[in-house]
């Protein structure tokens, strides 16, 4: 589009602007796909098509550049974005929170992984309650979470990679190690010596249970310990680990955990582990937050404990 306003870069022009316009682009902004503001603004991608138009024109600016992929900010959009946040955020909270409740402690809403939060993070919080911290947790796959955070749906997320862009700062929170395990039965017949000497082949017709059909976590176990492609399919494929966890105790063959999630098991003898390589594969976690909005206090108490939580996992 021309630029024919008379309004410097990044500078609203006189007159009303349609807030719902300014919400759909600060959704847009913050998630980089007009799709993915739909989805968090319970909108049609027309719906949400159109109001970005309706505000380009408006401007009389180009707002995002189209990609194959989602879209790009213009620099005006990014001084946009600037003005317009800290203000739709705080009238949001005010929305949100409804007549007759500004004096209540505002919940936190804390998204991550369903395994990792019911494991790690919960327990750790569980003091605060007392303390009059109310929670509200979403468990969920960390791309949905991390859009979600930059349209204002959670205030932390327990993200399993670093966030990208500028609209998010994240802190490395964990190291998650990962682990190739059996049943003390499977153990048995594999015997973990053939697996360090014979690596692969020795777990050959040995059941597969595993988290998503892709073979995520496994795949990378393969690439990084035994410097190979992993094949074959899963027998058992279950969408959350500690389902896993409990199939491979009950002896339905071999998986790749993350060492936190199956230590009791361990501990106790239920889960033998077939190599204890010199270098296993981790992964960090980080703790994801979006800057600029106004501080709940409890956010800052929920954040800090899960901080010094973690240097005990």
């Amino acid at each position: 589009m021309t630029d024919r306003g008379t309004d410097g870069p990044g500078v609203v022009p006189r007159g009303p602007l349609d807030l719902s316009l300014l919400r759909t682009f600060l959704a847009v902004h913050r998630t980089g796909s007009f799709t993915a503001a739909a989805r968090l603004l319970n909108l049609s991608q027309p719906t949400v098509t159109t109001q970005i138009r309706s505000l380009e024109r408006r401007l009389d600016r180009e707002l995002f550049e189209r990609l194959p992929r989602g879209v790009a900010p213009t620099p005006y959009a990014d001084d946009l974005a600037a003005q317009v946040a800290a203000p739709l955020d705080a009238l949001a909270a005010v929305t949100d929170r409804g007549p007759g409740t500004a004096s209540a402690a505002q919940p936190v809403h804390l998204a991550g992984p369903a395994e990792f939060l019911c494991v790690s993070a919960l327990p750790a919080l569980a003091p605060l309650v007392e303390e009059g911290v109310r929670l509200q947790v979403r468990p969920g796959l960390t791309d949905e979470l991390l859009d979600g955070l930059r349209a204002g749906h959670h205030d932390l997320v327990i993200s399993t990679v670093r966030p990208r862009g500028r609209t998010l700062t994240a802190v490395p929170l964990t190291d998650e190690e990962f682990v190739l395990v059996a049943s003390p039965e499977w153990a048995r017949r594999i015997d973990p010596r053939n697996v360090a000497e014979d690596g692969p082949a020795a777990l050959r017709g040995v059941p597969m249970v595993m988290y998503a059909e892709d073979l995520p976590i496994a795949r990378r176990y393969w690439r990084h310990v035994f410097g190979r492609r992993l094949t074959g399919e899963a027998a058992v494929t279950v969408p959350d680990l500690r389902g896993v966890v409990a199939t491979v105790v009950a002896g339905a063959g071999f998986s790749v955990l993350p060492h936190y999630l199956c230590r009791a098991e361990l501990d106790a003898g239920r889960l033998v582990p077939l190599l204890e390589p010199d270098d296993p594969p981790i992964n960090t976690s980080y703790l994801a937050q979006r800057p600029g909005t106004p501080e709940n206090p409890h956010v800052g108490l929920v954040r800090d404990r899960l901080l010094a939580a973690a240097r005990l996992w």
